[in-house]
């Protein structure tokens, strides 16, 4: 079977350009591999960490499962802040793919999903580093979401009467 090659460690910057370079191009499962390359030789590299969770995100659209691989690395995040925003932007990017799809009874997740994106927004805007506002733009991103989308409610559970005989 074929092997993973290392990368160069002086060329950690180049790499993580052309991984931002093909989010850009929409094409995130080769960033994610650019990242997961970067991290082997520099498992501590913030920004690469960061990358690959966004590709993880970008990725939820037409493979569900990588929301809980996006999950799986906030962890590995240093600062409070950058767990929080992380998380919020994974539960965003999913409630959104998740109404894209229009799924049946799907409605009621995407509101709750969207509102615990919004939770995790309002714990990196009271960790944030001074001057950095992006908790902010995506909370209000997700209340005009919801502004757009009014007929989204919060999923109820449906409790079953118990079938009285005589």
């Amino acid at each position: 079977m074929f092997k993973v090659k290392p990368i160069s460690p002086n060329c950690l910057e180049d790499a993580l350009a052309k991984a931002e370079r093909y989010r850009l191009l929409n094409e995130p499962n080769e960033a994610e591999s650019i990242c997961r390359d970067i991290l082997e030789i520099a498992p501590a590299n913030r920004q690469a960490r960061i990358s690959l969770i966004l590709a993880l995100t970008d990725e939820i659209p037409h493979e569900p499962n990588c929301f809980a691989k996006a999950i799986e690395e906030i962890p590995s995040l240093e600062s409070p802040y950058d767990r929080a925003y992380y998380s919020g932007v994974a539960w965003e990017r999913r409630a959104k793919a998740l109404y894209n799809s229009n799924g049946p009874g799907s409605h009621g997740y995407v509101y709750d999903e969207i509102v615990k994106a919004m939770q995790f927004f309002d714990e990196a805007e009271r960790l944030r580093p001074a001057g950095n506002d992006s908790s902010i733009l995506r909370w209000n991103a997700c209340v005009r979401f919801l502004e757009r989308h009014n007929a989204l409610t919060s999923k109820v559970e449906e409790i079953q009467e118990p079938i009285l005989s005589e």
